[in-house]
Formats: C-alpha cells, sequence, structure tokens
C-alpha cells in the first residue's frame, strides 16, 4: 500500500530550491519510501528521534538530504531538506529536524 507523503513546514519548500536534476531523484527516492522500499543511498539519523531517516543524493554540484520519518501507518513525513555544506551534518539542521520531529509525535499523541 503506497502511503500518503507529508511536508512537514518549510520542507517542500526547501525541497522544491534543489536544482532540478536533484529534486527530480529526491522525489524519486521519496516515491520509494512511499512504495515501503528503501531509498537507494540512506542511514538512520536517530539522533534526531527514532525511526527518522536521511535520504542522500548528490550531484558534481552539491551534496543534498531530505531527513524523513516512515514508521507511522498513515504518511510518510518529510521533517527537513537541505544542502549540506560540509562532511557533517550541521547543528542548525540536525536541530531543525528534530524539532519537527517533536512537534510532529507531539500532534500525533493529541
Amino acid at each position: 500500500m503506497r502511503k500518503k507523503l507529508s511536508f512537514i513546514d518549510t520542507s517542500l519548500d526547501d525541497l522544491r530550491a534543489f536544482p532540478h536534476d536533484m529534486r527530480t531523484e529526491m522525489g524519486y527516492q521519496l516515491d520509494r519510501v512511499q512504495q515501503g522500499m528503501d531509498p537507494d543511498d540512506w542511514k538512520p539519523f536517530t539522533t534526531v528521534g527514532a525511526g527518522v531517516r536521511e535520504i542522500r543524493v548528490k550531484d558534481q554540484d552539491g551534496i543534498y538530504r531530505a531527513m524523513y520519518v516512515a514508521k507511522f501507518e498513515e504518511a510518510v513525513y518529510v521533517l527537513h531538506c537541505f544542502q549540506k555544506k560540509s562532511q557533517a551534518t550541521s547543528q542548525h539542521d540536525v536541530q531543525l529536524a528534530r524539532k519537527r520531529f517533536k512537534e510532529l509525535t507531539r500532534e500525533r499523541d493529541k
């Protein structure tokens, strides 16, 4: 069964700001997740929250990421999309995704 895709806060606008090829590739990877498959290149990102994963795509101009959670039955939630500027994920990006994950779980618990 295909899950709904739900973008949290500015994550959709952030994805739309990616270069065309990276936006297309990220869309393909998110489609795989909606269908219950793993993205081609991902890693768990448990420092953000339980079940949070990061999709990794890159081209010659940069490295792009989408943090998402797919463990909930009703939807795949995209927490944060961004271009990576260094080898390590910035604290700003981690904290923003963590904040959105906490807000999501708080809303779901109501």
